[in-house]
């Protein structure tokens, strides 16, 4: 029995997955730049942009969750992206292991109707350039025969994962909490899928368990009701018996407030999925795995639940 390796520990995602790793016996080895202690858990310190280290941290793994969440900054993305991606596939090669990389929808571009598996890359942000240059590196190692990969994507997401890394939990969630009003980016009124994190989650290892499952894109659980930034405040508020107003941010004030901070500049770039339909389907994986995504109702009301029990 090999060891599942996380790179990117101690981000959200990661942070899901590791129970459920460990709910199911597996052995698990945790890597990230600064390795903190966990019980009955291996932790390897290493820098993804080092191949050294890279290869050394990947040895014996049988599966690799390439989950690295990088600072949202183009200039960070574009100059390390490139290289940790490159440094993965050439370890796993190397040694043999499975690779599983944990991909975002930004080479999609503007999409009209539902994004799909087979939804072409047209990537209109530096951002999303950068997303479609390492997804097809790692297509085309895989197509060649080189590894056994596959590309697991979600869209934004929500859940008890933390407020830095979710849109919705920082401008809904974390708001309503501090009494504050709710907000949304673009449009309150367009339709928005947010993949529940925990479901995620259980998604990549289901994944990793299923050999046919290599060499193909899969899109993770995503409730697909369709449901808008204002709905989406109404449930949260509701489950908190709050007011349940929205402001919203609109383009314009992104540009400002880009001019004193970073991530609101970062920010501006991707606002075209907020101001139309973000329509992010998952039917392939559920069909695959007869998985019903949990309901929205039911992920903001345990992502409402988490939230009021933080300290």
């Amino acid at each position: 029995m090999g060891i599942h390796t996380i790179f990117g520990a101690g981000g959200a995602v990661a942070d899901q997955l590791l129970p459920v790793l460990l709910n199911n016996k597996e052995k698990v080895r945790l890597v990230s730049r600064s390795a903190k202690s966990i019980a009955g858990v291996e932790t390897v310190a290493a820098d993804a942009t080092n191949y050294q280290q890279t290869l050394q941290a990947i040895k014996g793994s049988s599966v690799v969750y390439l989950l690295i969440g990088l600072p949202y900054d183009i200039r960070i993305w574009g100059a390390q992206w490139p290289v940790i991606m490159t440094n993965v596939i050439n370890a796993c090669k190397e040694t043999g292991a499975k690779l599983i990389f944990f991909d975002n929808v930004y080479m999609y571009g503007k999409v009209n109707g539902w994004m799909t598996e087979e939804t072409p890359f047209n990537p209109c942000s530096k951002k999303g350039e950068v997303r479609a240059a390492i997804a097809n590196q790692l297509l085309q190692e895989t197509k060649a025969g080189n590894l056994q990969a596959m590309i697991a994507r979600c869209a934004d997401f929500y859940g008890p994962i933390g407020f830095k890394t979710s849109v919705p939990n920082l401008l809904v969630i974390q708001n309503l909490v501090k009494g504050k009003k709710a907000q949304w980016l673009g449009s309150a009124d367009q339709p928005h899928s947010i993949t529940y994190v925990p479901d995620a989650a259980k998604a990549l290892y289901g994944l990793a368990n299923r050999p046919d499952a290599f060499g193909q894109t899969w899109h993770l659980p995503t409730d697909n009701e369709l449901i808008t930034g204002r709905q989406f405040t109404k449930q949260a508020a509701a489950a908190m018996q709050k007011p349940d107003g929205v402001s919203v941010i609109p383009g314009w004030m992104l540009v400002l407030a880009g001019l004193f901070n970073r991530p609101m500049k970062e920010l501006h770039e991707m606002n075209y999925q907020n101001v139309a339909p973000y329509l992010f389907s998952s039917e392939k994986f559920n069909k695959a795995f007869g998985f019903t995504p949990t309901s929205y109702e039911e992920g903001i009301k345990e992502t409402v639940k988490w939230a009021l029990n933080q300290p």
